[in-house]
């Protein structure tokens, strides 16, 4: 084995060592931030509605007089169009107050030639 020989072996070597000593150190410094952003994570509650005091509530809005029959509904539509949707639809922000039209039931929205929008989840 030449001088020339062993000259390129160990610088080859040596750009192998410094290349795996960056390496770790970049891998232990990812790992490092890792554990930092997990850690600060707050944990999740999943909470649940007191239905005692939703029931409550419920039967003290049924018993106040009803001042707005037009709200009273569970479904909206437009006097102008032809969809029926739930109150909280995106659809339902693009009606007028004063062309809301309101209904009790998808029966009755039906039975006035209404349909169910498309783009209202949970109607049939």
């Amino acid at each position: 084995m030449s001088l020339s020989d062993f000259a390129k072996k160990s610088k080859s070597k040596e750009v192998l060592a410094v290349l795996t000593i960056v390496l770790a150190g970049f891998g232990g410094f990812g790992l490092g931030r890792l554990s930092v952003t997990e850690g600060n994570r707050q944990p999740v509650a999943i909470t649940y509605p007191d239905t005692e005091n939703t029931a409550k509530t419920a039967s003290v809005a049924n018993s106040l007089p009803n001042t707005n029959s037009q709200t009273a509904g569970q479904l909206v539509a437009s006097k102008n169009g032809t969809k029926y949707y739930f109150p909280w639809c995106s659809g339902v922000e693009k009606i007028l107050e004063a062309n809301k039209v309101w209904f009790d039931s998808e029966e009755k929205a039906r039975a006035k030639g209404y349909t169910p929008a498309a783009n209202c989840k949970g109607l049939k």
